[in-house]
């Protein structure tokens, strides 16, 4: 496609050759290099689920999905870190309406943040003092903005509690000056996601920057109000597929040029294009089904103002087969492509690194 993302299109031409480009640089550094990140920052993809109010390129969710697969077949860590980190930035639908607007001002706006429970925060006459650490920050490296889930106290750091006697849990904005990154992304797949961690000792931050998702949205925005765990199982799932679709296009490559050496009988090679089409088939399948009952959930929070539980189930179940199917095909897949596939340096491995790393993610754990 060639129409670019202010339009509703996909990747164009210059942009999978400026990704092809600076992908392998990126892993080196071990953060998006400058150019991918200016690529980022030009089509606004750090804000994809910013409301248009704020900045935001005004798509919707059945078309983000779709954009972010496209960017993981190009290059994980790039889908990676787009995924995450504009993610993040959904939740600027529920914060102030003040602070959102000075927030997403900048050009080059960031989320980056995790979902546990890693600090706290203590009431105080005229804000909450943080403190705490959380792990598995992509982009953090880059982020303007940091969010923190953390346990309430009160004035005198008693623990607070909900209506269910549980710890009560809320979440917190933090600017880019107030934190203190970790260093420590060293696994060895999604490198250039640069996913480190980072803490906040005793730091007063105002009334304003705490905010609750799923309550009080300050935007009105169709489909803003899909699920949460939805959202981040489909956004998740779909970057397994773009991978995927990445290795059984490379993979295909690497064993033309294996079998042009003659290395292989005539019957061998037959029947690798016989499993490289099982394979490609069955992620297939297993893509269209998803899409299927998403857009059936889609047009159910659209049309009716709520998905049912059951249409939930199913989009939940399907962003874990379609993760699990990508993760598998490449495994069969994987043997075929010889020594080339183990070498660090080439992009088949790092293809098959990205996707390994991936799929541990816990949202999708179990199929």
């Amino acid at each position: 496609m060639t129409e670019n993302i202010e339009n509703g299109g996909l990747l164009t031409a210059s942009d999978k050759a400026t990704i092809k480009q600076y992908a392998a640089l990126s892993e080196e550094a071990g953060q998006l290099h400058p150019e991918l990140l200016e690529l980022v920052y030009r089509n606004n993809w750090f804000k994809l689920f910013v409301p248009e109010i704020y900045g935001g390129p005004a798509l919707l969710l059945p078309q983000i999905l779709r954009l972010e697969e496209e960017l993981a077949a190009a290059d994980g860590s790039l889908g990676w870190t787009v995924t995450l980190c504009s993610g993040a930035g959904w939740f600027a639908g529920f914060l102030d309406a003040e602070l959102a607007t000075d927030v997403f001002k900048n050009r080059k706006v960031c989320f980056a943040g995790s979902g546990a429970v890693g600090g706290t925060a203590q009431q105080m006459e005229n804000g909450f003092r943080i403190n705490g650490s959380w792990k598995y920050a992509s982009g953090a490296s880059h982020a303007t903005i940091f969010t923190a889930n953390c346990t309430m106290l009160d004035a005198e750091g008693r623990e607070l509690m909900d209506i269910q006697g549980l710890p009560l849990v809320r979440s917190f904005i933090l600017l880019q000056d107030e934190v203190k990154i970790l260093p420590g992304w060293s696994y060895f797949g999604l490198v250039a996601t640069g996913s480190h961690a980072f803490e906040v000792n005793n730091v007063l931050v105002p009334l304003n920057r705490s905010f609750e998702i799923n309550k009080s949205i300050q935007v009105q925005t169709e489909g803003f109000d899909y699920p949460f765990l939805q959202l981040a199982e489909t956004t998740l799932a779909v970057n397994s597929a773009g991978m995927a679709a990445h290795f059984i296009d490379s993979i295909a490559d690497t064993f033309a040029c294996r079998s042009g050496q003659k290395r292989y009988t005539p019957d061998q090679v037959s029947y690798f294009y016989q499993e490289l089409a099982k394979c490609k088939a069955e992620l297939e399948q297993s893509r269209i089904h998803f899409f299927d009952r998403f857009d059936r959930s889609w047009k159910e929070l659209t049309g009716n103002g709520v998905i049912s539980k059951l249409t939930l189930e199913e989009v939940s179940k399907c962003s874990r087969k379609l993760a699990h199917t990508s993760r598998r095909v490449c495994d069969e897949l994987f043997p075929y492509a010889g020594l080339e596939a183990a070498r660090k340096e080439t992009e088949l491995n790092r293809i098959w690194r990205d996707i390994h790393t991936a799929s541990q993610h816990a949202l999708l754990t179990f199929e």
